[in-house]
């Protein structure tokens, strides 16, 4: 068993790391926050309009301060924006405060997964496979640095990945001294 206070859930964009969050939040009572909705409450702007306000470099100081904040606390499930992992101090903090679980998909899942979406600033730039492909290659590495357990949820429904990966949890994480 590996204790951590808080739940973790880093990878790409269109894994479901907020639709099976929020499922396995409420299967180990834990309290679920999106890492991105929270910075967007904190700060009043999108994720777009800060992309557009101080660009992604300014974006992701805000990110690590807010993922510091609420790693700070217990018995939270984290669902990360895809590029949490970017920064080596962010990967620090989710390994000490956390169980990190790397929800992978395929870009071919993504793109179904996302084909609405018009919200993400990285996908606005160019070929959406292109762009997937791209920080699929750069960020896969650094999700499985970061991860105590890998899950793929290709082919998966939401559903279908919270109760398959609740099992796996039970067996290899626990939370404050109690089994999950």
């Amino acid at each position: 068993m590996n204790p951590a206070p808080n739940l973790v859930l880093v990878g790409p964009m269109g894994a479901g790391k907020s639709s099976i969050g929020r499922r396995l939040a409420d299967r180990f009572g834990l309290q679920f926050v999106d890492a991105d909705s929270y910075l967007e409450q904190r700060t009043g702007a999108s994720i777009s309009a800060i992309f557009d306000h101080v660009g992604e470099a300014g974006f992701r100081e805000r990110e690590s301060a807010v993922l510091a904040e609420l790693l700070a606390g217990n018995g939270l499930l984290v669902a990360t924006g895809g590029g949490a992992v970017l920064a080596a101090g962010n990967r620090q903090l989710m390994r000490e405060r956390g169980f990190v679980v790397y929800l992978c998909a395929g870009v071919e899942s993504q793109l179904k997964r996302l084909a609405r979406d018009r919200s993400r600033p990285l996908l606005q730039r160019g070929d959406r496979e292109q762009v997937l492909r791209g920080l699929a290659a750069a960020r896969e590495p650094l999700y499985r640095e970061v991860a105590d357990l890998v899950m793929d949820t290709d082919r998966l429904t939401a559903v279908e990945a919270a109760t398959r990966l609740a099992l796996r949890l039970a067996e290899s994480w626990t939370i404050s001294g109690v089994a999950a």
